[in-house]
């Protein structure tokens, strides 16, 4: 490329005026925005010098029908505030246009089976390259098991068995490290606030939860039902003072260990002094709650570009193998010895 300063181009500028200013043909062009392997470096560089230089934005319709890939994968979500739902989709799509990709959201107020078929058509009619859909409850997970949309469709989170084309954090695992951290404290009566029972990953906390107990000699009390609220778990937290009999409660995620902890403070009881208590997200608020939540870490970035990784693989016709993330426990001020134990 020409060291002498380069006259402006006017109007917006198309694929020749790129062509020109690289000093190349305009099929090396196309074939540097497609991503061929065949280009040499310099020439890429150079390619990709005079697009930035021109401000240049290739005309993604017309570059599909040439490569007959749309570069636009669909998701589907739920239409909730809930974090870690929130934050898995934020990160697939950020993921998705790290890779180059274009994303089409489909976000489900109701999450019936209806729904979900009506969300998986509309995406196909858009012509993606592949689907990932962030199912978390039972129904969206059966459908997802039951679908051929035609496209490789991936599962976030909601299958805990680690196989197929699916991605997650392993809930069972990071329950067994909240239940055995307040174990090795010395807690033996530890009780269990449970998230919604139609959702997968609440059920891997609870299966984490009596395992870890069984595994310890130790009796598994009944699990108090939650909705991921905090108000619902304020509610529970009243329950559990009246019963006046555990130690310590691992909770199935913060929102509900925040309603915990505010009924606690309400009705006298010392966190972690008189009862410890363990989340599970590690939301942003956690670390300046009062005391600071120790709580189970997922690595939602991670989820995402492992999603993406996937996705690509697949339409690259390899297999990718894609093991369950491990969570990470995160020892803040709300657990301690027992009274008991020491």
């Amino acid at each position: 490329m020409s060291s002498q300063p380069n006259q402006p181009i006017p109007g917006k500028p198309v694929m020749a005026d790129v062509a020109r200013l690289a000093g190349v043909s305009h099929q090396t062009v196309s074939r540097v925005i497609n991503g061929s392997s065949s280009i040499r470096p310099a020439t890429k560089e150079r390619v990709q010098q005079a697009i930035a230089e021109l401000g240049y934005r290739p005309n993604t319709a017309a570059r599909a029908l040439v490569t007959r890939r749309s570069r636009i994968i669909g998701i589907v979500g739920t239409n909730d505030a809930l974090y870690g739902p929130s934050s898995i989709q934020r990160s697939v799509e950020e993921a998705a246009r790290a890779a180059g990709y274009f994303s089409s959201m489909v976000p489900l107020a109701d999450l019936t089976r209806e729904a979900l078929h009506d969300s998986l058509d509309h995406l196909a009619r858009q012509s993606v390259e592949a689907i990932v859909m962030i199912a978390a409850q039972e129904d969206a997970l059966a459908v997802a098991h039951a679908a051929d949309p035609g496209v490789p469709f991936i599962v976030v989170e909601g299958d805990l068995s680690g196989r197929g084309l699916s991605v997650g954090v392993d809930q069972i695992d990071g329950a067994r490290q909240a239940t055995q951290h307040l174990i090795d404290l010395g807690h033996r009566a530890i009780d269990h606030v449970a998230g919604p029972a139609t959702w997968t990953e609440a059920k891997g906390r609870r299966v984490g939860y009596e395992e870890a107990m069984r595994d310890n000699g130790l009796a598994v009390r009944e699990s108090l039902a939650g909705d991921w609220t905090p108000a619902r778990g304020y509610e529970i937290g009243c329950e559990l003072v009246r019963r006046n009999e555990a130690t310590a409660v691992f909770v199935a995620n913060d929102q509900m260990a925040i309603g915990v902890l505010h009924a606690f403070a309400q009705h006298g009881i010392r966190v972690p002094e008189d009862v410890s208590v363990v989340g599970f997200d590690d939301i942003p608020e956690s670390g300046y709650l009062n005391p600071a939540l120790t709580t189970i870490r997922q690595d939602f970035k991670a989820v995402g570009q492992r999603a993406i990784e996937l996705v690509m693989a697949t339409l690259d016709g390899t297999s990718l193998d894609v093991p369950l993330l491990s969570p990470e426990l995160v020892i803040r001020d709300s657990t301690t010895t027992t009274q008991e134990s020491s």
